[in-house]
């Protein structure tokens, strides 16, 4: 069974550092694409950062500088480093990867990434699998 397991969430001031971990079982991290969403509540999901198969990484606008994405092969983990947080990084942050071309899939895409319309947040509908995520809350 594929699943994504987060961890590392919490509460922190303003300007503190988080390090949220997503273990994988039932394939391999670096075999993929994996990333992290976030979403706050009222707010559509927000893909804030990206590694691919081949070690590349992207960001979103909002997190670029302050946050990092590794991952170790010998823990199968993939790693987020949240600095310099914000108030307006609080939201609950869900790992997430694509294991279609695998022939696998786990858990889908959180329910409250989809709009009223049926739409999907930008770039959810490409992620097959999704952890239950964990919270970040930034206080000022």
């Amino acid at each position: 069974e594929v699943q994504l397991m987060e961890s590392g969430g919490g509460s922190v001031q303003a300007g503190g550092s988080l390090r949220l971990s997503c273990t994988g079982s039932g394939f391999s991290v670096d075999r993929t694409d994996m990333g992290w969403f976030r979403q706050a509540p009222g707010n559509k999901c927000e893909l804030v950062a990206f590694i691919g198969a081949g070690g590349d990484t992207e960001f979103s606008t909002s997190v670029k500088g302050r946050f990092t994405i590794s991952r170790d092969t010998s823990k199968n983990t993939v790693y987020l480093v949240l600095n310099n947080l914000e108030p307006e990084d609080t939201a609950r942050y869900y790992c997430v990867a694509d294991v279609t071309f695998l022939g696998l899939s786990g858990r889908g895409p959180v329910a409250s990434c989809r709009s009223a319309d049926g739409t999907w947040s930008p770039k959810a509908g490409l992620y097959n699998t999704w952890g239950q995520g964990t919270q970040v809350s930034v206080s000022s």
